[in-house]
């Protein structure tokens, strides 16, 4: 049997990578709701239908600074003079409409006014409009004139009006369950006379190191001590997520000390991320230690999947309360990628999103690239939009120098368990990582 024939039934013994989130994701459930302050809702999942109570605009306003009259008045007015070129040329019988102005009225005024034939009032963007005024005439077609004043050009009737209802209606869906609340959606809410909306909350996402091998950093690595990297970097990534994120930092290979220090964490924890000791070599205490059963501790389940990098997964709860906890490899390029992999969709969840993975697209793939055969590899690399429509996608450096390739990626490329050889100009897969660039 060769080399790739032996790898190859290595990898069927691995679970596929498809049916190993679906027997995670399927044991969670998203956070219970939270009423909050709009302010506060900003950035969670509403956790129910957003309802308009109210109209807006609330009443009937001017849209402009300008002459709120009846078109009525202003049908027989057109161009003088000198005046803006935007406007429509009339001929020389063309001729001003000469208005009373009667009253000024701002965004604060409240007293119902009416108009009677041959009047205006003076309005200011947002205004209460006066009873019986279809039109506002912008204050440059005008002599802007106080006490009376001259219309050069006759609007069409409505221009210049927003009436109540018109933007949002009594009863309309302003948002649906699943959304992100955007500082414009806070903007429509508050609009609409809303002040607290159903959330749910951002997940408490714990993230600890574990290793003797493991130092902090500003040193450089030296034979026996390793940099930890991966606390911060998936600190980072859960904040990317939505989470509300804390750093533990490194924890020792002392299995009471870690089960006492994960315990510890179920109290501010809705998840916990871990990273090293994932494996079955002889330092990977992390894996002997959360797959024991403890007496009402939960368990973590460690399963090989067919995934590259990394195929060493870990998940399960710790505690009484029994937290949901995700074990990622030590490898600072796997632990990012099973991060992407395992611990995003786990915090959309959680978190209540929809869809709970990020965004796929298709793109022409620019150069060939080798995968290895049986696993689902996630190759860091940058995609781009190409003009007429479509991406492209350019591979960057995977395998063992996969964190350098996450470095510039802005895009995961994905290659099937099937898939030996990409090769350039055929369509492949690409997750876009949003990276806010």
């Amino acid at each position: 049997m060769t080399a790739t024939a032996d790898a190859e039934a290595a990898a069927n013994e691995l679970m596929p990578l498809a049916d190993y989130l679906g027997s995670v994701l399927r044991r969670l459930r998203a956070l219970p709701p939270l009423d909050l302050d709009l302010t506060q809702a900003h950035g969670n999942v509403l956790a129910a239908d957003v309802i308009a109570p109210h109209p807006f605009p609330a009443f009937d306003q001017a849209a402009i600074d300008g002459y709120a009259a009846r078109w009525e008045d202003l049908a027989s007015a057109g161009r003088i003079g000198s005046h803006p070129s935007s406007l429509p040329k009339f001929d020389n019988k063309s001729r001003t409409v000469r208005l009373n102005v009667v009253g000024d009225l701002g965004a604060a005024s409240w007293r119902p006014v009416r108009l009677t034939p041959g009047t205006c009032f003076s309005v200011a963007a947002g205004a209460p409009l006066p009873i019986g005024a279809d039109v506002v005439v912008p204050v440059h077609w005008t002599d802007q004139g106080m006490a009376a004043v001259e219309i050069l050009h006759a609007p069409k009737r409505g221009s210049g009006v927003r009436r109540a209802g018109e933007e949002i209606s009594v009863g309309q869906v302003l948002a649906r369950a699943g959304t992100y609340v955007s500082p414009p959606m806070v903007a429509t809410f508050a609009a609409s006379g809303i002040g607290h909306v159903m959330v749910r909350p951002s997940p408490r996402v714990v993230v600890v190191a574990t290793g003797d091998e493991l130092v902090d950093v500003g040193r450089p690595s030296q034979p026996g001590q390793v940099v930890d990297a991966n606390s911060h970097a998936l600190t980072a990534a859960a904040v990317e997520a939505g989470a509300l994120a804390y750093r533990i930092g490194i924890c020792d290979d002392d299995p009471e000390g870690l089960r006492g220090l994960l315990e510890d964490q179920t109290l501010r924890a809705d998840l916990i991320i871990t990273t090293g000791g994932t494996g079955t070599g002889p330092g990977d205490m992390l894996r002997r230690v959360l797959s024991r059963p403890g007496t009402g501790r939960g368990t973590v389940d460690f399963t090989d999947v067919a995934l590259s990098p990394g195929t060493s997964l870990g998940f399960g709860t710790v505690g009484g309360e029994e937290v949901p906890v995700v074990c990622l490899p030590g490898e600072p390029g796997a632990a990012l990628i099973g991060f992407e992999v395992l611990a995003w969709p786990v915090i959309q969840l959680l978190a209540g999103a929809e869809p709970v993975f990020r965004h796929s697209v298709k793109a022409h793939l620019l150069e060939t690239v080798s995968s290895p055969g049986g696993l689902r590899e996630f190759r860091p690399a940058h995609v781009a939009e190409r003009r007429g429509g479509g991406y492209t996608v350019q591979p960057l450096a995977g395998g063992p120098y996969t964190l350098s390739g996450l470095s510039e990626a802005n895009g995961l490329l994905v290659l099937g368990e099937r898939v030996t050889t990409a090769a350039a100009g055929s369509t492949v897969d690409v997750l876009l990582l949003d990276r806010r660039r």
